[in-house]
């Protein structure tokens, strides 16, 4: 029998045909789903500069790679083409003729405090910050200039892999790597290209990101026990644990990818956003947005809620948010959302920040594969008010053909996916 290759609004269906990535629990996909999947946490003590007078002195950073040190543009950068490279090649596509656009989530960039120091030392202190900026103006330095440019990063991954226009960079808060894999999967849908490559990469866990993410009262303090310290929809959780990583998906029109003989890991079927306005960091009180988000994407894909299988949830272990994810899938699936099961990746890998949509859609995929539910560790107390199945703690074996990923990020930015196993 012929496969469906459109789907219910007579638009190209969405495949995946390769997939990498990258998080404080290695390199590759085989490694990440090994120590995933057996409850392993990334989460650890931070080595990689001094913590002496921060409030939380843990993540989840990835200090395995040469450039784990070099600031977070570059190793934004290293995260990036790693994940890109290992969905490119399990694609079966050329390396360095990749032949449609990239749709990259990056954090926002600024000046690392290696360029900071050195420019200090060029400057004269006695004058103070005029200084500074004169030494700056007088620097001739292009490494430091492409570092401070949002789209140096992609320029980069373009120009190695030879994706096709101008590449989109994007930063929508914790929704970035979500919202990377919804243009590409609105591209194709309007017929512009014959193939996308979505990634999200975060490398900036630095002593910055720690200060002002601790004065919004986000980051948990629990610092003596990391591996424990992320408790996402427990009663005791405390606030999310910053951390690193990137993942990538190689995305093609159905038909062209079975024309081709490409393995298809899946389909992305919907993709739904909304924004709001009420605050610059909090969510909405009455989680409106994130609940406009999950019914976008269902729609979107043409289905029930009745068809989600799983929820990939965004699960940050913040008391607000994981309450305000609560209320909003209690809306839209109403009763049964105590009988679907929900997990959260970050309570091993931590809060991947712009990376986390994409890094999650990676392991939805992976999850309707292997027909293996990761769990939600650390959850020990569980919170009265919010009673959902968590697959606590341990795998749970399952045949999930429908996926549900959430990312609900600062500022109200909110986009859901829903992926499924097969084109049916």
């Amino acid at each position: 029998m012929a496969v469906k290759t459109t789907d219910s609004f007579g638009r190209p269906l969405v495949a995946v045909t390769g997939m990498g990535v990258v998080t404080s629990l290695g390199q590759g996909k085989k490694d990440n789903w090994a120590a995933l999947t057996s409850g392993k946490s990334g989460i650890h003590r931070i080595t990689r500069f001094p913590t002496d007078h921060l409030s939380t002195t843990i993540a989840g950073t990835v200090d395995f790679l040469p450039q784990s040190d070099k600031g977070a543009s570059a190793l934004t950068f290293a995260l990036a083409d790693l994940a890109a490279e290992e969905a490119i090649a399990q694609a079966g596509l050329s390396l360095s003729d990749f032949g449609g656009p990239l749709f990259l989530a990056a954090p926002p960039v600024e000046l690392d405090w290696h360029h900071r120091l050195r420019l200090y030392a060029q400057s004269d202190r006695a004058r103070g910050w005029r200084s500074l900026l004169d030494a700056a103006r007088n620097a001739d330095e292009r490494e430091r200039f492409d570092e401070c440019q949002f789209a140096t990063i992609a320029d980069r991954l373009a120009d190695k892999y030879g994706t096709r226009g101008m590449p989109i960079t994007l930063s929508t808060a914790c929704a970035s790597g979500a919202t990377a894999i919804q243009l590409g999967v609105e591209a194709i849908r309007r017929g512009e290209c014959d193939r996308a490559l979505a990634i999200g990469s975060d490398g900036s866990a630095t002593a910055e990101a720690l200060i002002r993410f601790s004065l919004l009262s986000a980051l948990t303090t629990q610092n003596e026990f990391p591996e424990k310290a992320s408790k996402p929809f427990s009663k005791d959780r405390s606030g999310f644990v910053l951390a690193e990583g990137a993942g990538a998906l190689v995305l093609e029109p159905l038909e062209a990818a079975l024309a081709r003989g490409a393995e298809v890991l899946g389909i992305l079927r919907g993709c739904g956003e909304k924004a709001d306005d009420f605050h610059r960091t909090r969510s909405k009180p009455d989680g409106s947005p994130a609940i406009a988000a999950v019914r976008a994407a269902i729609a979107d894909a043409g289905m029930s809620v009745d068809e989600i299988e799983y929820i990939n949830a965004h699960g940050t272990s913040t008391p607000e948010n994981d309450k305000m994810e609560h209320l909003s899938l209690s809306t839209v699936f109403g009763e049964r959302i105590r009988q679907i099961p929900i997990s959260s990746n970050k309570s091993m890998i931590g809060h991947t920040l712009s990376a986390a949509g994409a890094i999650e859609a990676v392991f939805s995929i992976m999850t309707m594969r292997e027909g293996v539910i990761p769990p939600t560790i650390n959850y020990e107390i569980p919170d009265p008010a919010i009673e959902l199945d968590v697959v606590p703690n341990v795998k749970r074996e399952a045949d999930v053909k429908v996926v549900l990923s959430n990312s609900f990020g600062f500022g109200g930015q909110n986009t859901c996916l829903v992926m499924a196993r097969e084109a049916g």
